[in-house]
């Protein structure tokens, strides 16, 4: 019976001493307070958070997001900040060899105290931090951390630097740029925890991370190699176990593993197959015991920036598994100038919505963040292409060792942390720092030691340090910066990507983008305001108001409204009623972005890519957004929904003719008729002629030319269509369209998840505008009902009814 004893009491050491052998991770979230540092109330804090976000939830100050409540709150970024917590440490986790307190975003000059014992000093709210805390660290903790305005250090920093840098002193601090205020967002100078916070406690072995990267792929079989990157202090042997897809798959000794898959299933964007991908885990042992085990998702896939020289100038196009693919897609800036605000549903909503428009790419922006994991993580799913920049944006950044050595880490650290993604399609440098110092004026007024200097520092970075990680820590190609010309070299239409703001600011007319269209278009916009929801909301009104003070504050183009009036003067007659104006400013919006991106798709495969400024909004705006604050598709969305399908028809007129176009984003051939006919807006048909096609794929070709009739182009449209793909195109700008008047009749029927809507008109009803205060998402919005057809539109929405529907188009409002 003693032998029975000693023998349970032996395996119930074991095994717990098993248990012990596996990393722990604790989370520090609970118990913050913040004060500032001159004053000495301490108030509830929320990490991850922000020192704004925790000043509003203690009623300190008003939200800066409504009204004109911004300029009242400038002084808080002035300030210097503490945060504190305590916390309490078992003897399980005392017991552990290593213990680390892990910061994944500070943001950003903090200097750290665990039971007032110095930890170290922070500067850059891009790196994760560690600090070793096993001697400092006991039963019962207080962390506490002094966060330094940057005003103070960057004032500092500026004055040590013999040169002046464009533009301003935000470019000494590796944090979001955007955050200094942009002409899209406000100035609102974070400061605070702004990611997760752990306590990692281990033995002998702790995973960091596993890299997969691709040896060889054909149909048949891939071959890749997967390596742990760890913590370990042991010399003992360890065993590797890597599972695919849930089923063992080997065992090796070494860190450094072959994988083979037969037949893999390939990742592909969504619009061209599926984006699927294999479930990967490693689990390491010890004498057959787990120590730690590792998951992660990976989608097999070649992807390639192809930049060759041609008769033309330079390509400029991705192959995804060897195939070119047109891609088609926004610009993505950060969703919330208060970072803790984005939630996975906010994640989740924002990228359905760029699946939903039939985007396969976006363009994660200079001036913001490198994304949240989750965000990545939804883009391998849904298969979306991520062109993720590095964070360097319009402006010239310093070269001293301390800081390009800070910058090195932060890029190291972030290339291994998405490496594994199969949307990371691309790493480029910076945005518009190139342009900025060659067509800006940045070079004014500096001698030519100054001016070499400069470029230099640029070079150490855009052209070493950057690329040398992206090569040495993953097979993702690199860009050094967009766009490669600006617009005022006659190269950016030839070679390259190409930033075209000839339009907007500098007020080109729309039909500029039709006979200009570069290889790439990697940014190119025009503003529009937002819902009314929006608009209420920033007046904290239940009326349209567009003469106040709060909407003048929200809009930060310097000529943003004169610009959308001068455009909206040459394309449509300017409403009286706020209601209407707002309604137009997103059709003008539309009609310009929707006209690029028409003639980028004609040119193909000259042009292989068309990414639009911008995809959405980081406070409530008058912006570029296809997406509002309140995540609201604009006119804009809705119709690049039809611009950018796999199929697309497109009218262009040239000397007195229009060519029909059918552009074929698709890997196989369509064989189907071509259906063109010219009606009056009563529904009369005036012209007609059917074509069978066959269109090639991965195509764009003109397959018809209709010449020049004696219609009344003011009173008609021509009504193409192919397959599922159709087109209404109308000869005449809409402020000179003879519309006429007439009423929609309307038919609302309730089901499980929303109302179905039927829609006629005896008479054309020209950008139908459907909108409620009931929440929800019309599945059609801003489209022409042609006449005498019936058109049926799906509102999503959790509402039992749906009495307050209401319909405005062109023609009621002219």
């Amino acid at each position: 019976m003693r032998n029975l004893y000693l023998f349970a009491f032996l395996f119930l050491l074991w095994n717990c001493q098993h248990k012990n052998d596996i990393p722990i991770a604790i989370k520090l979230h609970d118990n913050w307070e913040f004060k500032g540092q001159d004053t000495l109330n301490w108030q509830q804090a929320k990490v991850p958070g922000n020192i704004y976000s925790d000043l509003i939830s203690n009623q300190i100050i008003k939200d800066p997001f409504i009204k004109t409540n911004e300029d009242s709150v400038q002084w808080v970024s002035k300030k210097d900040w503490i945060y504190k917590t305590n916390f309490k440490l078992s003897k399980k986790v005392l017991a552990k060899k290593n213990i680390a307190l892990e910061f994944e975003g500070l943001d950003t000059y903090t200097t750290i105290f665990l039971n007032d014992s110095l930890l170290g000093k922070t500067d850059n709210a891009f790196r994760k931090w560690t600090f070793n805390i096993k001697k400092f660290v006991k039963n019962e903790n207080e962390l506490r951390i002094v966060f330094r305005n940057t005003d103070a250090i960057e004032t500092n920093k500026e004055t040590k630097n013999p040169y002046q840098l464009p533009e301003g002193k935000r470019v000494y601090t590796r944090k979001a740029q955007f955050q200094y205020g942009w002409d899209w967002g406000p100035k609102l100078n974070t400061s605070g925890i702004w990611k997760d916070v752990f306590i990692k406690a281990w033995n002998d072995f702790k995973i960091n991370n596993v890299y997969i990267k691709n040896s060889k792929i054909t149909e048949t079989k891939a071959e890749l190699e997967l390596t742990i990157n760890a913590d370990k202090i042991t010399d003992e042997a360890l065993s590797y176990e890597v599972f695919v897809n849930s089923k063992w798959y080997s065992e090796s000794k070494n860190a450094i593993i072959p994988i083979q898959i037969s037949n893999p299933k390939l990742w592909w964007t969504h619009n061209l197959g599926e984006p699927y991908l294999y479930d990967i885990k490693v689990v390491v042992k010890k004498d057959k015991q787990i120590v730690d085990s590792i998951s992660t998702k990976y989608g097999i896939r070649t992807i390639n920036l192809i930049t060759k020289k041609d008769s033309i100038g330079e390509s400029f196009y991705f192959q995804l598994n060897g195939k070119s693919v047109y891609m088609k897609g926004a610009n993505y800036i950060p969703q919330n100038s208060f970072q803790n605000k984005v939630t996975n549903a906010h994640y989740e909503k924002i990228v359905n919505d760029a699946v939903d428009a039939n985007m396969n790419m976006l363009r994660v922006w200079g001036g913001g963040i490198y994304e949240n994991d989750i965000f990545y993580n939804l883009c391998d799913e849904k298969g979306i292409l991520v062109w993720q920049d590095f964070m360097f944006a319009c402006a010239m950044y310093p070269g001293e060792n301390a800081f390009l050595n800070n910058i090195k880490i932060e890029a190291e650290q972030q290339v291994k942390r998405l490496r594994n993604h199969a949307s990371i399609a691309l790493w480029c440098g910076n945005n518009e720092n190139s342009e900025g110092w060659k067509r800006w004026g940045w070079q004014a007024n500096r001698t030519k030691k100054e001016k070499q200097d400069i470029w230099n520092d640029y070079l150490a970075v855009f052209d070493s340090i950057l690329p040398n990680v992206v090569k040495k820590y993953s097979q993702t190609s690199y860009w050094k910066t967009s766009p490669k010309f600006g617009r005022g070299n006659k190269k950016y239409k030839t070679e390259g990507d190409a930033h075209d703001w000839w339009i907007w600011h500098d007020a080109y007319p729309f039909e500029h983008l039709q006979n200009n269209v570069p290889r790439f278009m990697s940014e190119f916009g025009f503003q529009a305001f937002p819902s009314f929801e929006v608009i209420n909301y920033i007046n904290q009104k239940d009326s349209i108001d567009l003469q106040t003070d709060a909407i003048k504050s929200h809009q930060k183009h310097a000529r943003g409204f004169q610009l959308i009036n001068e455009y909206m003067k040459r394309d449509y007659k300017i409403p009286t009623k706020n209601e209407d104006y707002v309604y137009v400013s997103q059709l003008l919006q539309a009609k310009g972005i929707v006209m690029g991106i028409e003639a980028q798709r004609r040119t193909k495969p000259y042009n292989m890519g068309t990414l639009y400024w911008q995809l959405n909004d980081c406070w409530p705006a008058i912006s570029w957004s296809s997406l509002d604050y309140f995540g609201n598709w604009k006119a804009l969305h809705y119709k690049v929904k039809n611009a950018y399908k796999n199929t697309l028809i497109s009218i262009e007129e040239k000397q007195q003719k229009y060519g029909v176009y059918i552009v074929n984003d698709n890997f196989n051939s369509i064989q189907d008729t071509l259906t063109l006919k010219i009606i009056d807006f009563y529904g009369k048909e005036i012209w007609s002629s059917t074509k069978v096609l066959s269109i090639e794929p991965n195509s764009s070709k003109q397959v018809y030319n209709i010449p020049n009739t004696t219609i009344d182009k003011t009173s008609c449209v021509l009504v193409s269509v192919f397959g599922k793909a159709e087109s209404n195109y109308f000869f005449e700008k809409p402020k000179n369209l003879k519309l006429p008047k007439g009423t929609i009749n309307q038919q609302i029927s309730k089901t499980n998840n929303g109302f179905i809507i039927s829609l006629k008109s005896n008479v054309l009803q020209k950008d139908v505008f459907l909108y409620t205060k009931t929440k929800g998402h019309f599945s059609e919005n801003f489209f022409d009902l042609l006449p005498n057809e019936s058109k049926t539109i799906f509102y999503k929405s959790d509402a039992n009814t749906l009495t307050d529907l209401q319909i405005k188009t062109l023609n009621s409002i002219y």
